[in-house]
């Protein structure tokens, strides 16, 4: 059986090449990603065995999904095909300074967006897994999918199975008040938040004048053991420096910062919470935000949501392997 499940939606992305504009448009380029199917993918190439549960539609798009969950080592054994819905799609136009990045999402009424309480028998789901990982993206996506995700944590927590919810606040999927009152409700059910101060503040009107200050507010409020999060400076589109931090119990762990030249930027956060998944597991926090950080840095350098890197390239990350090429 895997060891960590995940569960959310997967869109088909669709991205104008060279920095095209929608628009103007002759040809767009195919990649599937979806927040938890990037996370699962993430620790499979850190040599973890992960799962993916989801609802995709049974058509040639919900194949296509799911040909790209195997071809990244998920299982996909708790996948439901639906006759209703359809399957999402996200538009992504690359920007370069000063025009940013943006995505157009076409998701409503997917097969995803369509889940309900009780589609999963999450016992069975979870059982003999060590842990569950799921986004505030999958609440976002309606009321029925909201309560699927409550009723997947509080399976989790009755089966003793550790459990990691990434904030991933979306202002385009549902309005503040909504959020903060929907996640707010969610959170206590989890193990692990992964938060970053902004949508604390924006949320829950947690600051503070550190990282710390705040994760330890988020923590005294929903009662979560360890509050971690990316850290990221942008001079400019194409080149961040990114790094990783936790807190846990009161103390505070950081990873070295990772100069990273940006091919793709989307999805390092979700490769991050793959790393800080697999240090946890061993029992070691500062291994955590250290391959959090690594992969996360490495998933800026190749196209698509999925994280196509090697364990090798993390642990190269780590010792300070240099850029020669390797021969």
């Amino acid at each position: 059986m895997p060891d960590i499940i995940t569960f959310g939606e997967a869109m088909v992305r669709l991205a104008p090449p060279h920095f095209g504009r929608l628009e103007a448009a002759r040809s767009l380029d195919v990649e599937v990603g979806g927040a938890e199917l990037n996370t699962a993918a993430g620790l499979v190439r850190l040599g973890r065995s992960a799962a993916w549960a989801s609802r995709l539609p049974d058509d040639p798009l919900g194949r296509l999904v799911a040909n790209r969950v195997r071809e990244a080592g998920v299982d996909d054994r708790h996948v439901r095909f639906a006759p209703d819905g359809r399957c999402g799609l996200y538009f992504l136009e690359f920007g370069a300074a000063p025009r940013a990045s943006s995505v157009l999402y076409d998701r409503k009424d997917s097969a995803a967006a369509r889940v309900e309480p009780g589609m999963f028998d999450w016992p069975a789901v979870l059982a003999g897994a060590k842990w569950f990982h799921v986004t505030g993206i999958t609440p976002a996506l309606g009321p029925g999918a909201a309560a699927a995700t409550g009723e997947a944590l509080r399976a989790a927590r009755a089966a003793n199975v550790r459990s990691s919810f990434d904030l991933n606040y979306r202002a385009k999927l549902w309005p503040a008040d909504e959020a903060a009152r929907v996640l707010g409700g969610l959170v206590p059910l989890c193990d692990v938040l992964i938060a970053g101060e902004a949508d604390a503040e924006h949320l829950w009107g947690i600051t503070g004048g550190d990282f710390a200050e705040v994760a330890a507010g988020l923590a005294d409020r929903f009662g979560v053991r360890v509050v971690a999060g990316t850290r990221r400076e942008a001079p400019g589109v194409w080149r961040n420096r990114f790094a990783g931090v936790a807190v846990e119990a009161g103390r505070e762990y950081e990873s070295v910062w990772h100069e990273v030249e940006v091919v793709d930027r989307l999805g390092a956060g979700d490769a991050f919470a793959a790393g800080l998944i697999h240090g946890l597991l061993d029992g070691d926090t500062q291994k955590a935000v250290d391959y959090g950080a690594a992969l996360g840095a490495l998933k800026h350098t190749v196209p698509g949501d999925l994280p196509w890197v090697t364990a090798a390239e993390v642990e190269a990350v780590l010792k300070g392997d240099g850029l020669r090429v390797k021969r």
